[in-house]
């Protein structure tokens, strides 16, 4: 296989919004500095509102109004500027924002800042609202599946993931789903759309873009779970593939919706594209750095029973959950 290279980066402002193309970008702990650090808050749910429920926001996109300081980050969330689908701009320090974006979502909305790390107030989720998202008929909504399509495997997500998500709207400390940092290869995109032109990279929006160049495999950067890869000079460590919801099916800027991407990713991915990693020493990460892949060593035989323990753990942590809400439901 050909040198692997940075193709991409992308920094997300505000969640579940259009971003901005960047040459470089400095990672750390949290991930992409200043990467959303703003998010929309349904008010009436009190929770952080994601493009799964309100796909209205994709047609939004933010920018910084000047490149963010070093010491950006929760608690000291720099101005933004908010483009609406029909044109119009508004910056976070204008009150009217919050109005402009409710009526575009159709429900009162908020543009909230990214608190400080000890604040958990913009994260947690109510008993209702954490049981309804496990609910059978929600996670079909959210995932764009018929009655009879197969739940998601859900099983590549440790016994802590599945607490952080059925206690918080988004990991305390920041305004991503799950991980610091996604990477997706350009070999991946066009993989996926099997023959036809490439995916447009916004609909899976990841933090870098890789170029695989020529790849021996469909979707290389599965294999590099479990392992640590190395970007120009930070090291991030490959944690689990991403599973992937209804967003990247719906209407954004420039792209219309597309139903195939449920069906693709079901048949060719089960439902994974690109991959989460952790940030284990902080770098800077520029478009055309080289990046180096180091495979993990196979799971030794300790380590194998221990993963079946934390898998079944996982499970049984989500089985709770479910016959919580039936219990709920009846």
């Amino acid at each position: 296989m050909a040198d692997v290279v940075v193709s991409e980066l992308w920094r997300f402002p505000v969640k579940s919004m259009g971003g901005q193309r960047v040459d470089d970008v400095r990672v750390d702990r949290r991930g992409v500095h200043a990467d959303r650090l703003w998010a929309v808050r349904d008010v009436e749910k009190g929770v952080t509102a994601s493009a799964r429920r309100i796909p209205a926001l994709l047609g939004c996109s933010a920018a910084y109004v000047s490149d963010p300081g070093p010491g950006a980050g929760p608690g000291a969330v720099p101005e933004v500027s908010i483009t609406l689908p029909d044109g119009t701009q508004c910056s976070s320090s204008d009150g009217a924002v919050h109005g402009l974006l409710s009526e575009l979502a159709g429900r009162e909305v908020r543009l909230v800042a990214l608190p400080p790390a000890d604040d958990t107030s913009q994260h947690r989720m109510s008993m209702a609202d954490s049981l309804d998202n496990f609910r059978a008929s929600q996670v079909r909504k959210d995932f764009g599946l018929g009655d009879t399509e197969e739940l998601p495997d859900t099983s590549v997500f440790s016994t802590k993931d599945i607490i952080t998500l059925a206690r918080f709207s988004t990991p305390p400390g920041t305004f991503v789903d799950l991980a610091p940092v996604h990477v997706l290869s350009t070999a991946s995109l066009a993989s996926l759309a099997g023959g036809d032109a490439p995916h447009d990279v916004r609909r899976f929006r990841p933090n870098v873009l890789v170029d695989v160049g020529t790849a021996d495999e469909d979707f290389p950067e599965t294999s590099w779970v479990g392992g640590d890869v190395q970007i120009g000079s930070a090291a991030l460590h490959v944690t689990i593939p991403t599973i992937r919801c209804v967003v990247a099916t719906r209407p954004q800027p420039g792209l219309e919706r597309d139903g195939r991407i449920t069906r693709q990713l079901a048949e060719r991915t089960n439902r994974f594209l690109g991959v989460y990693a952790d940030v284990t020493r902080p770098g800077v990460i520029r478009v055309g750095d080289v990046v180096t892949v180091r495979s993990g060593r196979p799971p030794s035989a300790a380590q194998r029973v221990l993963s079946a323990v934390e898998k079944a753990a996982t499970r049984q942590v989500q089985r709770v959950l479910e016959a919580t809400v039936l219990r709920e439901k009846g």
